[in-house]
């Protein structure tokens, strides 16, 4: 899949933490339900499949995956994720044709299978906490979900689910 392979050497050199997220190299189908609309108190649901495909970079300290939504109107996102090793953490970024920038981070790290990033971004205008939730229990079905809180953490909507389902050249 990548064109430029690690050697294991050196993936086995890494910091056990920069490890978190190798469950997610290959390729993916992901079956999103994502709110309608987000912090209004909508019950409604979108849902939608897309390919994904994920590899890792720089000697396994940083991965990039890449979705693509070619019915309807045309959508491409891109989530850079990168290891710091000075302090222990991941951060998150988001890019999509939306706007081809890129979003503020998220930044986190995994307990055992749960992994949990928080940032700062705006929504319509409005400044929002933002948390990720990884869940790789089961490394062959990881799901995420996305959240929002519009007080400063007192109350979340959970505005964005991911399951994602191994493609069968990758097991």
């Amino acid at each position: 899949m990548s064109l430029f392979a690690v050697p294991q050497k050196v993936l086995d050199a890494r910091p056990q933490p920069a490890k978190d997220f190798d469950f997610l190299q290959g390729r993916w189908l992901i079956h999103h339900k994502k709110l309608a609309e987000r912090l209004v108190g909508c019950d409604t649901w979108g849902e939608f499949e897309t390919p994904a495909a994920n590899q890792l970079i720089l000697g396994g300290l940083g991965n990039i995956d890449h979705i693509r939504i070619e019915t309807g109107e045309y959508f491409e996102g891109a989530s850079l994720r990168l290891f710091d090793k000075a302090a222990g953490l991941w951060r998150i970024y988001w890019m999509d044709t939306n706007g081809a920038t890129l979003f503020p981070p998220v930044e986190g790290t995994f307990s055992d299978a749960v992994g949990l990033f928080h940032g700062h971004d705006q929504h319509q205008g409005v400044p929002v906490l933002v948390e990720f939730r990884w869940d790789k229990t089961n490394p062959e079905a990881p799901t995420w979900q996305q959240s929002f809180s519009a007080d400063d953490g007192n109350t979340w909507e959970v505005n964005w689910y991911m399951y994602f389902s191994r493609l069968a050249a990758d097991n």
